[in-house]
């Protein structure tokens, strides 16, 4: 009887399991539905300074505050969620900063916490509009005023006067009001210091706890005079500004060729519903280009519209249209050759992301595709068929490291639909993008 029981109660559970998967997937997305996605975090450090920058999918509100003992900022990205691919502890090699910490403080506020050496004078806090990435926060510590004695390593405790405004104290001779960025008046930029929440309850342990005081404390030291809040401030991006963050990724100043696989007289593979392989490869390329160059790289394309890349148009042998795509990488010198392709089978059931690289080639060929593999996933989602070594003549024949990108099955209905799609060819080529970044990163 009792097995009986046992039978019964795990074929319910069965049954029932992917309905209480949905409840919970659907409760997610009901909650973050209006909410801004927090995409990633980067950091880039040098001599005079370290930079941090936030990426969400859309412009975010957001608060500041500083705490001491040890020193931090702390930084609220309101109405905003974290995704699950962004690192919540980031690795810092920094003689500004000891730590950076990410986390979802509560349901609508995401937290950004800098351990820091610079004090309360030596660091900036603004927002970009424009640019590659929807809506990012800039993050600034160390000599941002153009002057090193500024940039105090060893800086003593800061006190408040009653307005809240931090004021040196008297051995912290350098430090001096920090210069923000001038704001475009075209922007309507939302006052993040009104309708905070400074409810100290409300905590979360996604956010790891500093060495000293907990900045998840935060909201209830306000009040005691240990904290600073500053407003939003919005920041039209300049050349230099943006010269600046392409640095982040490492791409300013790289060569880049784009290969867009087949073209003009050379569909490719075609998909369940008439989708062609050229149009699509075509589309993520131009797409990855644009994002490229406003990262500060130079790119190189085998093809910008539909048609073949040898001179000799359709007249040419399969092999003289491969080397003629070779060339361009080849005569441009470029750092990196990216070829995209849409992978195809006899079965629609067939899906995923390939990376490829030449079988003899070198070990940076390898990490190429397999970085420009992982960041296609992360954005689009497919499942990943590994890195893989291969023979193909455009990875072969080109004197960089290269790699060939399948990027999805159009064979697959499901995937030929996604890549036909302007969401599909966003992300796709955000995807790639990012594991040239992480490449050059």
């Amino acid at each position: 009887m009792k097995r009986v029981l046992f039978l019964f109660v795990a074929i319910v559970s069965i049954i029932l399991l992917p309905t209480w998967a949905c409840a919970a997937s659907s409760d997610f997305g009901e909650r973050v539905s209006g909410m801004t996605e927090v995409t990633g975090i980067r950091v880039n450090s040098g001599s005079e300074k370290i930079r941090i920058v936030v990426d969400a999918n859309a412009p975010v509100s957001y608060r500041t505050m500083t705490l001491s003992n040890p020193n931090r900022v702390v930084v609220d990205l309101k109405g905003a969620w974290l995704s699950n691919k962004v690192k919540k502890n980031i690795p810092v090699d920094s003689r500004f900063v000891n730590a950076i910490r990410i986390g979802q403080f509560n349901k609508d506020t995401v937290r950004v916490v800098v351990e820091n050496k610079v004090g309360a004078s030596n660091y900036n806090v603004f927002s970009l509009k424009g640019g590659p990435v929807p809506g990012r926060l800039v993050m600034d510590f160390g000599n941002i005023h153009g002057d090193t004695s500024k940039a105090t390593i060893a800086i003593p405790d800061v006190k408040h006067d009653s307005s809240g405004t931090a004021s040196p104290s008297t051995s912290d001779a350098g430090s001096s009001t920090p210069q923000t960025p001038s704001a475009d008046t075209s922007q309507q930029a939302t006052d993040a210091s009104q309708g905070q929440d400074t409810d100290p309850s409300v905590t979360d342990s996604s956010v790891p706890a500093s060495s000293g005081q907990d900045e998840l404390d935060a909201p209830a030291k306000e009040a005691a005079g240990d904290t600073q809040t500053s407003p939003n401030q919005p920041a039209a991006i300049t050349d230099d500004t943006d010269a600046d963050i392409a640095a982040l990724t490492g791409l300013k100043g790289r060569k880049i060729t784009i290969d867009a696989g087949h073209g003009g007289n050379d569909s490719g593979a075609i998909g369940p519903t008439g989708v062609m392989e050229k149009s699509v490869t075509l589309r993520i390329a131009n797409e990855l280009r644009r994002l490229l160059v406003a990262e500060g790289a130079t790119v190189y394309m085998t093809r910008t519209t539909d048609t073949e890349v040898s001179s000799k148009g359709a007249n040419a042998s399969d092999i003289e249209e491969l080397q003629a795509r070779c060339d361009v990488a080849n005569n441009s010198k470029s750092d990196i050759f990216i070829s995209i392709h849409m992978d195809s089978f006899s079965s629609g059931a067939a899906k995923g992301t390939t990376g490829y690289y030449y079988s003899l080639g070198s070990k940076r060929s390898r990490d190429l595709a397999d970085k420009v593999r992982q960041g296609v996933i992360d954005q689009i989602g497919t499942s990943s068929r590994g890195t893989q070594s291969c023979n193909f003549y455009v990875v072969k024949h080109t004197d960089m490291p290269a790699t060939l990108v399948e990027v999805a099955f159009i064979s697959n209905p499901q995937e030929e639909q996604l890549l036909n799609s302007e969401e599909g060819i966003k992300k796709a080529a955000q995807g790639i993008a990012d594991g040239i970044a992480d490449y050059f990163g």
